[in-house]
């Protein structure tokens, strides 16, 4: 079995682009933080590259950014490469089935620009 959840803050924000078919796919890392504080008390994170394909790559792309709370659900995948000097390397990746937006909604709405529109009371809507 192959299954990874994670949690975490983007640190940066997503790449969304596709592919030369049209698919949309949407990369970004994850800073995920470990489990126990080393002595001095700080936390250590880790960062974990994601890979989201399709409709909710486009939804990442659209509604995630830098500093965002998110939850991912996948499977863990390797690749194996050779860089520029030819030497053998082997990606590591999380390849995403489910990713859930953590960021309070009150701070979503702090981030959106609300400028010409006015503040309403809901008692004093018609319906």
């Amino acid at each position: 079995m192959n299954k990874i959840t994670l949690i975490g803050r983007l640190t940066a924000d997503p790449e969304l682009r596709s592919t030369q078919n049209g698919t949309a796919v949407c990369t970004f890392a994850l800073a995920v933080d470990r489990r126990f504080a080393r002595e001095d008390g700080e936390r250590e994170a880790d960062f974990i590259p994601v890979v989201v394909w399709r409709g909710l790559a486009e939804t990442c792309g659209k509604y995630l950014s830098k500093g965002k709370k998110a939850a991912v659900s996948g499977s863990l995948q390797t690749r194996k490469y050779e860089d520029k000097q030819g030497n053998k390397r082997t990606a590591f990746e999380v390849i995403a089935e489910e990713v859930e937006f953590l960021t309070p909604r009150e701070q979503l709405q702090q981030e959106t620009n609300t400028e010409g529109f006015e503040q309403m009371n809901e008692a004093d809507l018609p319906f």
